[in-house]
C-alpha cells in the first residue's frame, strides 16, 4: 500500500538515492535535510505522514530528538531511525524515544524497503494489498488493475503515480473527493500548488483505460472534484 513518507537524512547522495527507490516502489516522499525543517514539515497542516525516515545525527535538531518532539505531540506515525551507531545502548536510546524500528547505516535498499514492509504490517490499520470496489481489483505488487467485463477480466497495467491514484479512488468509493486534497495527499509538497497535476493524471488514467476498452470509473463532480463510480462517469 503506498505511503506518504518524510525523509529527513543530510546524506545529500543517500538521500536522494533512498528518495528515488521509495518512489519507484510507488511511495510520496518529501525529503529535508535538517531536524528543524523535519518537524516543520511534520507539524504542518498539509501533510499527513505514515512514516517519518530519520537520520540519527542531523544539523539543528537530531532524529531522536524530532522522534521525541513527534510522540510528545501525540503523532501516531511509525518511525524508522537511520545511524552509524550500532552499540546496544544507542538502538535502546533510539526505541525509548518513540522510534518503531532502527537500521543501521550502511545499509542495503532491499532491507530498507522489507523493514518498510514490516513496519506496514504491524501497523493497526494495515490491510492486505490487494484494493478492490465495484469490479475493479488493484494489486501493488504487480501493478495492475484487474477490471472485471461482461466478458471477462482485463489486467491493466499501471504507473506508478496511476496506482496511487487509482488506490486512492478506492479506499474511498463513491466519495466526492477535492482535487486539492488529492495534490496534498499524492504529491510532494514541493509541486507547483496551483499546477494542474491532478486533472493531467486523471485524464491520463482515464486514456489508460480506454486503450485497454474500459470506461472511465472516475466522475468529474463540477467545482467539487471527483468521484469514484464503477458504472463510470462524465470526463470533463
Amino acid at each position: 500500500m503506498p505511503l506518504r513518507i518524510l525523509l529527513v537524512e543530510d546524506e545529500e547522495d543517500l538521500a536522494v538515492a533512498t528518495q528515488a527507490v521509495l518512489q519507484r516502489e510507488g511511495h510520496v516522499v518529501d525529503r529535508c535535510s535538517s531536524g528543524l525543517e523535519g518537524w516543520t514539515l511534520l507539524s504542518g497542516e498539509l501533510a499527513r505522514y505514515d512514516l517519518a525516515i530519520l537520520d540519527w545525527m542531523l544539523p539543528d535538531l537530531s532524529g531522536v530528538d524530532l522522534c521525541r518532539r513527534a510522540r510528545a505531540a501525540g503523532m501516531g506515525l511509525q518511525v524508522l531511525l537511520l545511524t552509524a551507531r550500532a552499540e546496544t545502548a544507542d538502538r535502546v536510546v533510539g526505541l525509548d524515544a518513540g522510534a518503531d524500528d532502527y537500521l543501521s547505516k550502511p545499509f542495503a535498499m532491499e532491507e530498507l524497503l522489507a523493514r518498510i514492509r514490516a513496519l506496514q504490517r504491524r501497523h493497526p490499520g494495515y490491510r492486505e494489498p490487494l484494493l478492490s470496489a465495484g469490479g475493479y481489483r488493484l494489486d501493488p505488487r504487480a501493478g495492475t488493475l484487474l477490471v472485471s467485463t461482461s466478458t471477462g477480466e482485463v489486467s491493466v497495467d499501471l504507473s506508478g503515480k496511476e496506482q496511487q491514484l487509482m488506490a486512492y479512488f478506492l479506499e474511498h468509493p463513491g466519495q466526492t473527493i477535492p482535487g486539492s486534497r488529492l495534490r496534498n495527499e499524492l504529491w510532494d509538497l514541493h509541486q507547483d500548488p496551483v499546477s494542474n497535476v491532478v486533472a493531467a493524471q486523471v485524464r491520463l488514467l482515464r486514456r489508460k483505460l480506454a486503450a485497454y476498452g474500459l470506461p472511465s470509473p472516475i466522475e468529474t463532480v463540477p467545482s467539487k472534484g471527483y468521484r469514484f463510480a464503477p458504472l463510470g462517469g462524465n470526463e470533463t
